[in-house]
């Protein structure tokens, strides 16, 4: 099962439509506060459809709540727009933990520096700089299921 990590979300309907597509997936998610989200809000179980019942879904009140229950590994890849190295580069596994920062601001340089040998980045055309979240995320596990599909559960 892979792993999505959001870090301060603060769009329901993108987490809904992230939830949604973890459940189709055979993910994992995974989301750190502080984020404005009340989880019982209806627009996020709106665009979560009847999937979030089958989610299984993790809520962390900090970031050092989620690294003591998951330290940092080789496994952990950080999805941002400031660096070069495509996402579409690196073998993802079975159990990959893979992160993305909130809508407005990203992943904080200050946190993934510390790993940008696991930085990795969805290429696009200058001078756009970003897409949005719930694409992102998709993008990014259907590549791990596209690596993977063999020895996933999808089929």
């Amino acid at each position: 099962m892979y792993n999505v990590v959001l870090l301060s979300p603060k769009i329901p309907q993108n987490v809904g439509a992230i939830g949604r597509t973890c459940v189709c997936a055979g993910a994992a998610l995974n989301v750190i506060a502080p984020t404005p989200i009340d989880f019982s809000e209806k627009r996020l179980r709106r665009a979560g459809l009847d999937y979030w019942r089958h989610l299984e879904f993790h809520l962390y009140s900090s970031l050092e709540q989620f690294l003591e229950a998951n330290p940092i590994t080789s496994r952990h890849f950080f999805f941002t727009t400031k660096t070069h190295r495509p996402y579409f580069n690196v073998r993802f596994a079975d159990g990959d933990f893979l992160w993305f920062g909130s809508e407005d601001a990203g992943m904080p340089e200050s946190f993934w520096r510390s790993y940008e040998d696991r930085a990795v980045a969805m290429p696009m055309r200058p001078p756009f700089r970003s897409l949005n979240l719930a694409n992102a995320v998709s993008i990014a596990l259907y590549e791990c299921v596209r690596q993977n599909y063999d020895d996933c559960a999808l089929q």
